[in-house]
């Protein structure tokens, strides 16, 4: 298990659901030290020059003397644990969201490299989830089980952590993030050694997603010691035969009637990031509310080569 450190300025605890998640709560003074250096690049800076978000990466990272990107890469490479919630411990009226795109560019890249996302043409993709929705995908669809899945399926590049983060949110009741760790799902072990796993299925997505091919991957791999691994979302795969389609419903129903998923509400403000091969993530319903608002950011990428 992860072995936690000290950081002036930063309070680092086990989850209280599960010691495989650790949070992580940055202090005011921490955050007083980030105004300047982040205020040095706008939103739009950040989106067109790819190196300012080294740049206010590594102002954040100095605030630890450089020791915050170590922990943070251990603990999302470390099989025992491959999860972190990481935000302000207090809310301000300096931490505007903004500030928060700011937070979590720059907390991604001290682990890797974010994927270019086609949905928002951008390195970062921010979305509303509302009472009203005409959307393709279960994304917005406030009133809809989100079933536990992992990202990048259906997109070539390689995807192996993820961040999401909440940005603002109003009226809300219920929503809150379902996860799982590989390991700890009571069905690994038989459908990751069900031979249908591991054929190549074909992965597509709906006219949002602004992708215009199809990839093929089995559900379940290896990663290079051997452990299982998985890329799987419920929507949209595309099976081949009889075959396919009863191994991916019985892969849903015993993912979704798991007894060991976390189920926590994730604070305005705070992001989750994940390892993308052994943690599946989703969202319970919301409660109906016509006032319903709350407004995500989600970056997914790759781990530094070097």
């Amino acid at each position: 298990m992860q072995e936690l450190i000290n950081l002036d300025g930063f309070e680092i605890s086990f989850h209280e659901k599960s010691n495989r998640i650790i949070n992580i709560e940055i202090d005011d003074e921490i955050i007083k030290r980030l105004i300047f250096p982040f205020k040095k690049f706008d939103i739009t800076a950040l989106e067109y020059k790819p190196f300012t978000r080294f740049t206010i990466a590594k102002s954040l990272d100095e605030t630890t003397s450089n020791k915050l990107s170590n922990f943070l890469n251990l603990i999302i490479k470390n099989r025992d644990t491959g999860c972190f919630i990481i935000g302000p411990k207090n809310i301000s009226p300096k931490i505007d969201q903004a500030f928060l795109v700011k937070l979590s560019t720059a907390i991604t890249h001290l682990i890797g490299n974010p994927n270019h996302d086609s949905m928002a043409g951008k390195y970062y993709a921010r979305f509303h989830v509302k009472h009203d929705d005409n959307s393709d995908s279960y994304l917005r669809k406030a009133y809809t089980n989100m079933d536990l899945h992992t990202d990048g399926t259906y997109v070539k590049e390689t995807t192996d952590w993820i961040l999401m983060s909440k940005l603002e949110e109003e009226n809300v009741a219920g929503g809150e993030t379902a996860l799982l760790h590989l390991d700890d799902w009571e069905h690994l072990s038989e459908l990751a050694n069900d031979n249908v796993g591991k054929q190549n299925f074909i992965w597509g997505s709906p006219k949002s997603k602004n992708v215009g091919y199809k990839v093929e991957h089995p559900v379940f791999s290896k990663d290079q010691d051997g452990r299982d691994i998985i890329s799987y979302i419920d929507q949209f795969p595309e099976p081949k035969n009889m075959e396919q389609g009863l191994f991916l419903q019985k892969l849903s129903d015993a993912l979704e009637g798991s007894q060991n998923k976390i189920i926590t509400s994730l604070p305005v403000g705070s992001a989750i990031v994940a390892n993308n091969y052994f943690w599946l993530h989703g969202r319970k319903p919301f409660k109906e509310d016509k006032n319903l608002s709350r407004e995500l950011l989600r970056i997914r990428g790759s781990f530094f080569n070097n």
